[in-house]
């Protein structure tokens, strides 16, 4: 009598438990080789804070991108929302001290290279790859919660993890912390905020949105203890007030931009029919309190500016000072050949 068994399902929608001995030596740095994988942990993070660090100031972003390839901070971050998704404390606070230890080196050394660099080059109005980093919105937050998302699937599957470096390049973890450095060692402790809320937000949505997949793919399950199940909702509650708590100054950080964009919109419509009649053109409005600087280009009498801020006066409401630049307009025809 012959019998027969079932064929074992070569796929696994979830999490593969054969997979869980890899996964966890990939993300937990423990055993023979701890001494050897933190070597290796704080020489990458120093060569990618480098590399961001005069990426940043060049204003190189080829060259910021290449710092995030490099900066091994994903993996530590990864490792403490699995610990919590598995209920396991010990691993947690392991990897998030590795964390904070990453955070501290990032800050320290960035700011240590900037220190070397003429004071001149550095700058916090043109230089976009500092700009775009000390003023997040709620963007930067839903960017990191895809990323956080994408991160943890990605390292639950072996098949698919070549595709981590597209992860770091999307969600910014060691540039804004260089920016840090560059900002406390120029003493612009606003920017210096800014870029560490940046750097918050991306740190906890990849907590909280890298937790929620682990346990939807499966991950949970090997929380089985009641203890397990405590710690991973202990955790989880931390990650959603940690969000939470981010998202307010992200908020007004928003509608502060928000409202700015409108009011530069008002106010070039207003400049606009200012200019009706005459052969000016509008070249730039921006509105910054109640100080409008307005740049037009053109030849000619221009109306009263007194009448222009009258009805910027009336659109913003509230009173303004209108700083008018006028370029001349040259013109210029060829001749028959």
């Amino acid at each position: 009598m012959s019998t027969h068994t079932l064929p074992t399902p070569t796929t696994k929608l979830g999490f593969d438990p054969a997979y869980l001995q890899a996964f966890e030596d990939k993300l937990f740095i423990e055993g023979p080789q701890t001494a050897r994988r933190l070597t290796n942990f704080f020489a990458l993070l120093l060569f990618a804070t480098l590399i961001a660090t005069y990426g940043v100031l060049s204003g190189s972003t080829a060259t910021v991108i290449g710092a995030m390839i490099v900066a091994p901070l994903m993996g530590p971050i990864m490792a403490t929302t699995a610990a919590v998704v598995m209920g396991s404390m010990s691993r947690a606070l392991q990897a998030l001290a590795l964390v904070v230890a990453g955070i501290l080196t990032v800050i320290l050394f960035s700011y240590i290279l900037s220190w070397v660099v003429p004071d001149v080059t550095i700058s916090f109005t043109s230089n976009a790859e500092i700009t775009s980093r000390i003023n997040p919105g709620l963007y930067a937050l839903l960017t990191a919660l895809g990323a956080g998302a994408a991160g943890a699937f990605i390292t639950s599957r072996a098949e698919i993890a070549d595709s981590m470096g597209g992860v770091a390049i999307a969600i910014s973890l060691v540039p804004p912390l260089c920016v840090v450095g560059i900002s406390l060692q120029q003493g612009q402790f606003d920017a210096a905020w800014g870029a560490l809320l940046l750097f918050l937000t991306n740190f906890l949505a990849i907590l909280l949105a890298g937790g929620v997949v682990l346990v939807v793919i499966g991950l949970g399950k090997l929380a089985t203890t009641q203890n397990h199940a405590r710690i991973r909702r202990g955790g989880f509650i931390v990650f959603v007030l940690g969000v939470l708590l981010v998202t307010i100054p992200l908020t007004l950080t928003t509608y502060q931009g928000v409202i700015s964009a409108m009011e530069n919109n008002h106010a070039t419509l207003e400049v606009e029919k200012w200019l009706e009649g005459t052969p000016y053109q509008v070249v730039a409005v921006k509105v910054d309190d109640r100080v409008v600087t307005t740049t037009v280009e053109g030849s000619g009498e221009l109306k009263p500016v007194q009448e222009l801020a009258n009805q910027l006066a009336l659109t913003l409401e509230r009173p303004v000072l209108v700083k008018l630049r006028t370029l001349p307009a040259q013109i210029g025809t060829s001749g028959n050949p």
